[in-house]
């Protein structure tokens, strides 16, 4: 999907780590709600409350997820998914359009 309709946009940016990482709150009908971002090269480690679904659609990424030994190659068009309550670290090595849907 390249485009959401008929969402309500939370105008007050999401800006974490000095701001290099920063997100806009776009929320749907039926309760769900997802994120679009940009992440700034750098490295990161993100907590999460619910399961997430991280979509790459700009950009590469290096991820360690949680419980795993190795890091994880995610390029445009591919994505990953994150477990509730847990944290996994990031390594972006270009600059990231990213969308992150709560599950």
């Amino acid at each position: 999907m390249s485009q959401f309709d008929n969402v309500s946009i939370i105008k007050k940016a999401n800006i974490y780590f000095d701001g290099k990482v920063s997100s806009r709150t776009v929320l749907f009908a039926d309760g769900s709600k997802k994120t679009l971002g940009l992440m700034a090269p750098g490295e990161y480690t993100f907590g999460t409350e619910a399961a997430e679904l991280m979509e790459i659609l700009a950009g590469t990424v290096q991820v360690k997820l949680p419980g795993a030994t190795s890091w994880l190659t995610v390029a445009a068009g591919q994505s990953f998914d994150v477990p509730a309550n847990s944290s996994f670290d990031i390594q972006v090595e270009s600059l990231t359009d990213y969308c992150c849907s709560y599950l």
